[in-house]
């Protein structure tokens, strides 16, 4: 026999509207795209998913409402972005989820295989670090015992004072975490995010020891950074080329 009924859970319509606007093809290319951290105008976005400009603005104002982007205009240009962190974790976390035999596929071109093989060793995540980069620099921080990954990603007290020996600042914007694990959808392992990854991202940027290369999210590091990395977390060179 059946018990009373219970009322239904108050986020079942929100959790579903959420799951509705990831459900289309044409929102979540240019989701995937955003995860560069970068503002793209509307029309850059619509060339990108192979869309109408009047098809993609609609896509958009759906995301801006639903709350995973943010929109600002100059001029006649509409700009947009990931509304935050959470979004783009969201973004990312799910994409982890896809199984791998559903996204491989043989390169058509030699220079989409040199570009899959560029985001595969390094590309940022949003904010962070990822692919084989993300992973080699949150297991040398892991090995070293300035991370802990058993009950979770936590900076250790040693982790926080090698930031600040590195002179790399943390800050922890509202209730973000210092360190969070993102889900690698190239490597399937977790990755340092959160502060700490943002400001290691950030840090390895303006010093010069990574660079972006090409349209897409890579980066490589650059002899210095090999250097620089060698010495502050012994990573070996070669593992990060």
């Amino acid at each position: 026999m059946l018990g009373p009924m219970t009322a239904k859970d108050s986020r079942a319509a929100p959790l579903a509207a959420l799951a509705a606007l990831l459900a289309d093809e044409t929102r979540a290319a240019c989701l995937l795209a955003l995860l560069d951290g970068r503002a793209w105008t509307a029309g850059e976005l619509a060339r990108h998913a192979g869309v109408a400009a009047s098809t993609l603005s609609e896509h958009l104002g759906k995301l801006v409402a639903g709350g995973l982007l943010t929109e600002e205009r100059q001029g006649r240009h509409r700009y947009v972005r990931l509304a935050d962190a959470g979004a783009a974790g969201l973004v990312e976390e799910l994409a982890a989820q896809v199984p791998a035999a559903a996204v491989r596929r043989p390169p058509r071109t030699l220079r989409e295989s040199s570009a899959d093989s560029a985001m595969a060793r390094g590309r940022t995540c949003y904010d962070h670090l990822a692919g084989r980069l993300g992973i080699a620099l949150t297991d040398a921080l892991t090995l070293r015992g300035l991370l802990r990954q058993d009950t979770g990603f936590a900076l250790t007290d040693a982790g926080v004072e090698w930031f600040r020996a590195a002179g790399i600042a943390l800050t922890v914007p509202g209730r973000r975490p210092l360190a969070r694990a993102c889900l690698d959808w190239t490597e399937r392992r977790p990755h340092l995010a959160g502060a700490a990854g943002a400001a290691l991202c950030r840090h390895v940027l303006d010093a010069g020891w990574c660079v972006r290369i090409g349209s897409e999210r890579a980066v490589k590091v650059t002899p210095k950074g090999e250097r620089e990395l060698g010495s502050l977390l012994g990573i070996p060179a070669g593992s990060l080329r």
